[in-house]
């Protein structure tokens, strides 16, 4: 059976770095865009079927992806369905599929009156993405509005569709149970916003989404942050005390600005990023003997 037949609108050896916010990544063997949810529990169906390793991706930030040739199936999620609902008279719900950008969202719920999604302001990315790595700033995450996840859950070909309550995504700082396991497909979510005053949202809005233009290297291409903060500190300050700002290996460089985040001065490799991260972990574990875990996650390696 070939994978054509079954996914006739599959494309061949396409370039990855083109879908991340890295702008770095080799090819794809097939690539398929999932538009909707039916679009993407199929390819994953045909790809079990075929035993071809895939792989979800989604908004394409938070990720590395290596410079060789990834032998399977990528698929980019693009179901973008989203509806605001009433909850009760103090909240409102927000489905959402996981392809839905979360810039969307967070602008969709201000224009509603809704609060709990502006510490997100400029965080580039996915609904879905935003969940599996409990993605978070300013002492918030997703963590504090996922009130359901509609999962599908994929040991075998079968293909199983779960909802998961948020007791049961096992949230932690950056975790999440769909992260620690692979079987287990963000689909679409329920979202409990709280309702406020607009202007309140918007000047929650504005005063994070400056504090993120002053602190954080915008103006290049990145992964955003590299590494979580381990308990009791800040990575980014502490890559700075090992004085490794403004760093260089090939084109891709330690942020002078956040020392948390490495740029892609242009045609930038991953193998140099991994050059950097491992350095970066090395001088940190020498210098305060704290072991620095990445918050970014890895295809291909």
């Amino acid at each position: 059976m070939k994978i054509e037949n079954e996914l006739p609108e599959i494309k061949k050896n396409v370039l990855l770095k083109n879908y991340t916010t890295f702008k770095i990544g080799g090819l794809s063997q097939y690539f398929f865009v999932a538009k909707t949810k039916e679009d993407l529990i199929k390819a994953i169906k045909v790809a079990k079927k075929l035993k071809l390793p895939f792989f979800i991706l989604g908004g394409g930030s938070n990720i590395l992806i290596s410079d060789k040739k990834f032998k399977g199936l990528v698929i980019k999620i693009q179901n973008s369905k989203f509806k605001i609902q009433n909850y009760n008279s103090k909240f409102k719900i927000i489905y959402a599929e996981a392809g839905v950008p979360l810039a969307l969202i967070i602008s969709e719920a201000a224009k509603n009156n809704l609060t709990g999604l502006e510490w997100a302001v400029g965080i580039p990315g996915t609904v879905g993405g935003a969940i599996w790595g409990n993605a978070g700033a300013f002492n918030k995450s997703m963590a504090d509005i996922v009130k359901k996840v509609e999962v599908l859950e994929v040991k075998n070909e079968k293909c199983k569709v779960k909802n998961f309550k948020n007791k049961d995504c096992k949230f932690d700082y950056r975790e999440s149970v769909f992260k620690r396991n692979p079987n287990l497909l963000i689909l679409s979510a329920i979202l409990k916003l709280k309702k406020e005053q607009k202007n309140k949202i918007k000047e929650k809005m504005g005063k994070f989404l400056n504090y993120r233009k002053k602190t954080q290297p915008l103006n290049f291409p990145s992964a955003g942050s590299v590494f979580k903060n381990p308990a009791g500190f800040s990575a980014g300050e502490l890559i700075q005390k090992c004085e490794l700002k403004g760093k260089r290996v090939g084109n891709v460089k330690i942020s002078e600005l956040h020392a948390n985040f490495i740029v892609n001065l242009g045609g930038g490799k991953a193998k140099d990023v991994k050059k950097l991260i491992k350095l970066i972990k090395k001088e940190v574990k020498n210098k305060f003997n704290v072991k620095l875990e990445e918050e970014i996650h890895y295809l291909g390696f």
